[in-house]
């Protein structure tokens, strides 16, 4: 069999969501200190099973007060910055089952979007329902909770793409059991609908601290809510 046509069937066969070889190891050099900090934070504070679980990007990854503002709920953060949605998925063994969470919140997705090699918002969000796929096999009772996408000023060229993946997710959620979801682009726009650029650090992506008041705001109900059901 010629070389090449080794190489595609290789390529072929990798899981939905998967990078090829090369790219995965890269990417998972760039993620790797993440994990070891994961796991010394772990092993210095040990977090029971059974609690929520908080996944995605550097939205959330920066979302450094998240414990505190949801507490007495016990979360864990587990956000890695830069991450896609492949990256969840080629993630998911380290992140998810160890914690065997009750409820899982979810973001990611906007690193997809405005990447080089940018997928279609379906293609993103057949990685995002293969998560959700994943975690119901490991864990059938789970709660996954979808956070939408931002909006943010620095993608709006973007935001029709931002807005059918969240639409997707959306219609997924409703139409799933055990499946949630949260927009938070209301909190973040003015009474006219623009972005609220005082919550934006000069890159126009990430968030300041009032920002995270606003998340804390709007997903602390949602939890409670879920939390309170499944006692």
């Amino acid at each position: 069999m010629p070389p090449s046509l080794r190489l595609l069937l290789a390529l072929l066969a990798l899981p939905l969501g998967a990078a090829a070889p090369d790219e995965a190891a890269r990417r998972w050099e760039q993620y790797e200190p993440s994990f070891r900090t994961f796991a010394e934070q772990d092993a210095a504070r040990p977090f029971a099973p059974g609690g929520i679980l908080l996944v995605g990007s550097s939205i959330f990854r920066q979302w450094t007060t998240a414990e505190e503002q949801l507490a007495p709920l016990p979360v864990r953060n587990r956000a890695f910055g830069g991450s896609r949605t492949g990256d969840q998925l080629a993630r998911f063994e380290q992140l998810v089952p160890r914690y065997a969470p009750r409820i899982v919140v979810y973001y990611c997705g906007s690193n997809d979007l405005k990447a080089k090699d940018a997928d279609a918002p379906d293609m993103i969000f057949n990685r995002f329902r293969e998560f959700s796929e994943r975690v119901r096999a490991r864990f059938p009772e789970t709660h996954l909770v979808y956070v939408t996408a931002t909006r943010s000023p620095d993608r709006v060229p973007l935001w029709e793409q931002v807005d059918h993946y969240n639409a997707l997710a959306r219609a997924y959620c409703a139409a799933t059991p055990r499946r949630h979801f949260i927009d938070l682009n209301p909190v973040l726009v003015d009474a006219q609908g623009h972005p609220r650029l005082e919550l934006y650090q000069k890159d126009k992506l990430h968030f300041h601290p009032p920002a995270y008041v606003e998340f804390a705001r709007v997903i602390r109900p949602a939890l409670e809510r879920l939390w309170a059901a499944e006692r």
